[in-house]
């Protein structure tokens, strides 16, 4: 791996190769640059309880900070993308259907994508949540994922870093073909950091025709080339307490109920590079 300065910031770990940097949010100032991210807030189709557009705080030190948030026994934290998967957006009023045929045709409108990318080197500088029982992710996702047999075609999630525990353990890898029964997975790991829990982290994938390479800390840790999605895919950086998918879809796991607030994920840059040819 080599460094990419960036004048001003810490500098990335990149692929050996030339490289040109083609988006980045460096999280300055104090308030969330909204030319580049929207809030998620729905969840197959309808507003989910513990998606918020509260919790963010930029510290006008170059970080940003996603924070779990407690009101009345629920919680909640934010989820940043720019884009929008299809399926999340909730159902269109009858009213809204050119033909009042809503139960027909319920797809709500989409919302224009801030940025959406194909290839190249996806990178995330980040420090985890200390508390348990909420996670945080660093990922790519198309707005049509399972729409199509082909997965080339339709795009994948590329998951280039999940934090669910506090142990020191990630989890990278893809997901296709859709979330229901044509499910399926590759280069899926779970692995230990070298480097303490606690310390500053750096997550990227490098994506190209002929797969993807994911890394931690600037160390190879697995590859995937089965699938590889031809389509442009948007970031997101993410954050979700346990237990609301499950159930009535409106309660947390007892254990959330016993953290010490305050507790954030925390990231230092999100970028993107291209590959010089």
């Amino acid at each position: 791996m080599q460094k990419f300065n960036v004048p001003g910031q810490e500098p990335s770990l990149l692929p050996d190769g030339e490289w040109k940097l083609v988006w980045n949010d460096e999280f300055e100032g104090r308030h969330l640059d909204k030319s580049k991210w929207d809030f998620r807030l729905n969840f197959w189709g309808r507003r989910f309880q513990t998606y918020t557009d509260e919790g963010i705080e930029l510290d006008g030190d170059s970080h940003i900070k996603l924070h779990i948030i407690e009101k009345d026994g629920q919680y909640y934290s934010p989820q940043l993308q720019t884009g929008a998967n299809s399926f999340d957006k909730p159902r269109t009023a009858k009213d809204d259907n050119p033909w009042g045929q809503s139960d027909i045709w319920p797809l709500g409108r989409i919302d224009e994508p801030k940025f959406m990318h194909r290839y190249g080197y996806y990178e995330v500088r980040c420090k985890f949540q200390k508390q348990p029982h909420w996670w945080s992710a660093f990922w790519l996702q198309s707005p049509s994922i399972g729409t199509t047999y082909d997965p080339a075609y339709s795009g994948i999630e590329v998951d280039i870093m999940e934090c669910f525990n506090r142990d020191g353990e990630v989890t990278s890898g893809n997901i296709f073909g859709g979330y229901g029964e044509d499910f399926r997975e590759e280069a899926r790991i779970h692995y230990k950091m070298d480097t303490p829990y606690e310390d500053w982290h750096r997550f990227g994938v490098d994506w190209s025709e002929d797969g993807y390479v994911f890394y931690c800390d600037g160390k190879e840790t697995a590859r995937a080339t089965e699938h590889v999605s031809k389509v442009p895919q948007f970031i997101l950086l993410t954050t979700e307490c346990r237990g609301y998918r499950f159930g009535n879809m409106d309660q947390p796991v007892e254990g959330l109920k016993g953290i010490t607030l305050p507790d954030y994920f925390m990231a230092d840059y999100v970028r993107v590079f291209d590959r010089v040819k």
